[in-house]
């Protein structure tokens, strides 16, 4: 796959991202209740930042993950906002409140209460422009607030070389989308696979531990927090240097035949009976092809990878846009 430049206008702008939706954790336990529940620091979480976060089963198995930030509650308190994929919004704020017990919390869809957006590209910088006066500088999971208006500074979508800026923009239903051109879903998709953070979706429950997403190195994993559901197993994984699976940013070559899909397994030439990874995340290019996350066997990062069986679409690894967390 021949990309476009990536400052190109093609993957600038604003998508709404249906595909998303939002848990409120309201109450005087909201943190202290996520606290012990998630794999980020919760109650550290600062008013000018975002986390990254997982929640898993006991064996560290993820269930969901989570775009947490601070949002305006009634009364004027602070609640938490968890972003998630929708289509496990509804089993996750299940799961989620079965812990609830007599912590003072309370845990609701709150994803009609928001407009969420994706901007991309030249987009970010105008967008905060408009709302700010100028150019807001941004580090990941960086947070700045315009009035009512979260935008959340996610991971570029590209490799090292050149990087497409990527936002989260929140606001209340009924707010106007922000100023700039549309920008389709797919190249949204495109990016995120690019970006190599994958969020967990149906097709993907209970598959990885966090670390075979790279999540303790993009700020998804705090070893410090304290107990949650499977931390033994994510800290044993990590401590004892056993980790043996990796996600992968990769694009098809020469792609023809059925689409990649997220939950598809990847093989390597080695062994044509047992896949060595599964997609986790996928898109189609600005230029043709797919860029997905592929979730493997670090021993089989050498070799030919195709798509669905050893005789499907192959598929070349690229340079991940960010560094690993060394094992401890």
């Amino acid at each position: 796959m021949t990309d476009l430049l990536l400052t190109d206008a093609a993957i600038s702008g604003v998508v709404r991202l249906s595909h998303w939706g939002a848990i409120r954790a309201s109450g005087d336990d909201a943190r202290k209740f996520l606290q012990g529940q998630l794999t980020q620091d919760i109650a550290g979480l600062q008013p000018d930042q975002a986390h990254l976060a997982a929640f898993c089963n006991a064996k560290g198995r993820m269930q969901a993950s989570f775009i947490a930030f601070e949002c305006l509650g009634s009364g004027g308190s602070n609640d938490i906002l968890l972003i998630c994929s929708r289509d496990l919004l509804a089993q996750t704020l299940k799961r989620l409140s079965l812990f609830v017990m007599r912590a003072k919390v309370k845990l609701t869809d709150a994803s009609d209460e928001f407009l969420l957006c994706g901007l991309a590209g030249t987009a970010c910088q105008t967008v905060s422009a408009i709302y700010s006066g100028a150019a807001c500088a941004r580090n990941v999971w960086s947070k700045h607030v315009f009035g009512n208006i979260l935008n959340i500074q996610l991971h570029s979508g590209a490799d090292s070389d050149a990087c497409v800026e990527r936002q989260l923009w929140c606001a209340p239903s009924g707010t106007a989308l922000p100023a700039g051109p549309a920008l389709p879903a797919e190249i949204w998709h495109w990016l995120e696979a690019r970006s190599g953070v994958a969020m967990i979706t149906l097709p993907i429950f209970e598959a990885f531990v966090p670390q075979m997403l790279n999540y303790e190195s993009v700020g998804g994993v705090n070893f410090k927090k304290g107990c949650y559901p499977g931390q033994e197993v994510v800290a044993r994984s990590q401590f004892r240097g056993t980790l043996k699976r990796r996600a992968y940013v990769a694009q098809t070559v020469n792609h023809a035949g059925p689409e990649p899909h997220i939950g598809q397994e990847v093989f390597h030439e080695s062994d044509a009976e047992q896949p060595c990874g599964l997609i986790a995340a996928c898109g189609p290019g600005p230029s043709g092809g797919f860029a997905v996350i592929v979730s493997m066997q670090t021993s089989a990062a050498t070799g030919r990878l195709a798509l669905g069986s050893s005789n499907g679409a192959a598929i070349e690894l690229l340079p991940l846009p960010y560094a690993l967390l060394e094992d401890i």
